[in-house]
């Protein structure tokens, strides 16, 4: 990965007859603030890895998932029934930590969360063109702040 180093001057904010913007004492004199930064790159979802595959590590078996994760994927196979009326929409993967693929290849399902009302934070996301017969499913059990691909 990269790191990005780099620093900013920056003024409070002063009204002057030419609006907001430092007045020429403020620069004569360095008034105002300095800050210094760093990026670093490394695992930056969005990054080519990220593009291209999911994370190797991040497997897991069908039967270690959730008994409702599992009835989820068996309905996905089997063209529903499903509990939400919003499964099987379109997930955007706007996260990125999905392979990257065109509009409309991976849909979302709910997985029922025990105790919380609504649609929790628990998903199943397939991607393929045959939604019946996906490529890939991912697991989600943190609403897409991480995921694991399920092992076939």
């Amino acid at each position: 990965g990269n790191i990005y180093c780099f620093v900013v001057q920056g003024f409070p904010p002063v009204f002057s007859n030419r609006g907001l913007q430092p007045t020429r004492r403020m620069l004569r004199w360095g008034a105002g603030f300095w800050v210094a930064a760093c990026l670093a790159t490394a695992g930056i979802p969005g990054g080519a890895e990220a593009r291209e595959t999911a994370t190797p590590a991040a497997v897991v078996s069908l039967r270690q998932l959730p008994a409702a994760a599992r009835d989820v994927h068996r309905a996905i196979r089997n063209g529903g029934p499903f509990a939400s009326a919003k499964d099987g929409v379109i997930f955007a993967n706007r996260e990125r930590l999905l392979p990257g693929k065109p509009r409309g290849f991976y849909r979302e399902y709910t997985v029922a969360t025990p105790g919380v009302g609504g649609r929790g934070a628990r998903r199943i996301v397939c991607g393929g063109m045959r939604p019946k017969a996906p490529d890939a499913c991912y697991y989600t059990g943190d609403h897409y702040a991480s995921f694991r691909r399920i092992a076939p």
